[in-house]
């Protein structure tokens, strides 16, 4: 099972910092993100990607999380020379992480 089964995600960027919020379908769901979104796992999954800290915070009256990966855009959008210089893509990779339930 991936994220994308459990959760809907959108993502945005400041300078070189990547913001993906991460909502979960049900309760159920949201107590799943509690156990699999940890900063080391994010870390793990996007790799050379994100190369400073992943900082993860709950917010549970609207049963999300906000992701904060800085370092992750390659400099930002002005200066990297990536294809998704602004982190639109990373929500979509991040649903890619693997999950066991």
């Amino acid at each position: 099972m991936q994220l994308v089964d459990i959760a809907y995600a959108r993502s945005g960027d400041k300078g070189d910092v990547s913001n993906i919020g991460v909502i979960a379908k049900d309760s159920a769901a949201y107590e799943v993100l509690g156990r699999v979104l940890t900063p080391e796992r994010i870390s793990d999954h996007f790799g050379d990607w994100v190369r400073g800290e992943v900082t993860v915070y709950a917010l549970p009256n609207v049963e999300a999380y906000n992701v904060v990966c800085r370092r992750a855009l390659g400099g930002g959008a002005t200066s990297t020379l990536r294809l998704d210089q602004t982190g639109k893509a990373m929500s979509t990779a991040l649903l890619r992480l693997r999950i066991d339930g």
